[in-house]
């Protein structure tokens, strides 16, 4: 299963490594989002999961994994524009879906807010509305190590506490890359980091406010940092929220161990698979675009 490999022109301003795996039978197209610190090597699962179901797209935050390389890193990104950057690649790929992970559902909320015309169903995975105050201790020390560059602490810090139910192996590999990381990307997640700190807890809600699709909200049984609980607050703003929890498992969900994996899976497809009525929608809006070119 090879992507294809692009790197796209964002409006002149930044360049964006891309992986997209097509599959001949689908009908729909899912981008990805990653978390924080993360790659297009994070999804190598979820995609598993998707395709060939759906093709599937994957890509790297400008100042991250195989973009870094063709961007200069002179200003730091706020999650608008990364907001805007997903919008972009949402049109580039008439993608139907989007899927987000921890942090980087808060790009994929501002997106969504824009009410991006394909868009139909969106996936947000461990994130929630709630700074709790074990997330609240995790980041503080972040902070501090990010601001030291203190790469040894970070990156045992990422799997003594998010990672933490993650298999021995994936901890190596966790440590590896976030102590490899460069001193732009920590100088990235300091500036996200601070923002998150010193923001509205409830930020945002505003935006989920004017996401007009069904979302479904997916989060761990063990995950205490972005807890199933916590993550039922964003139903009083989604008009179109569901809910659930994959059980035994922390905060990478389907990374952790093959059950998870299993349900996480059997969540997403479920959800995603198109309902009677919208297949009926679906069968007249193609008549009356045929139609209409007919005309």
């Amino acid at each position: 299963m090879r992507p294809e490999i692009a790197v796209l022109d964002i409006q002149g301003q930044y360049r964006v490594y891309t992986e997209f795996y097509r599959a001949d039978a689908a009908e729909k197209t899912i981008i990805l989002v990653n978390g924080s610190m993360a790659t297009t090597a994070s999804f190598a699962q979820t995609v598993k999961n998707l395709h060939p179901q759906y093709n599937v797209v994957c890509y790297d935050q400008p100042y991250a994994g195989k973009s870094k390389a063709h961007n200069r890193h002179e200003k730091m990104l706020t999650k608008e524009v990364e907001g805007q950057i997903l919008l972009e690649l949402i049109d580039h790929f008439a993608a139907e879906h989007v899927m987000s992970f921890s942090w980087g559902s808060a790009a994929t909320l501002v997106a969504l807010a824009h009410q991006p015309r394909r868009i139909e169903k969106a996936v947000i995975s461990s994130f929630s509305p709630v700074l709790s105050e074990p997330m609240r201790d995790y980041l503080e020390r972040g902070v501090d190590y990010l601001s030291a560059c203190d790469r040894d602490r970070m990156g045992h810090l990422v799997n003594s506490t998010i990672g933490k139910h993650l298999p021995s192996l994936f901890k190596r590999y966790n440590y590896r890359h976030v102590s490899s990381l460069a001193e732009h990307e920590y100088e990235q997640m300091h500036f996200h980091i601070g923002h998150v700190l010193n923001s509205d807890r409830l930020c945002y809600l505003a935006a989920a406010k004017r996401i007009d699709v069904p979302v479904l909200f997916m989060n761990g049984e063990w995950d205490e940092y972005t807890s199933p609980n916590d993550a039922l607050q964003f139903g009083q703003h989604v008009r179109h929220s569901h809910f659930t929890t994959i059980r035994s498992t922390g905060h990478f969900l389907d990374m952790e161990h093959k059950s998870a994996c299993r349900d996480s899976r059997h969540a997403l497809l479920e959800f995603l698979k198109p309902t009677h009525q919208e297949s009926r929608s679906r069968y007249y809006r193609h008549v009356q675009e045929h139609h209409a070119r007919a005309m």
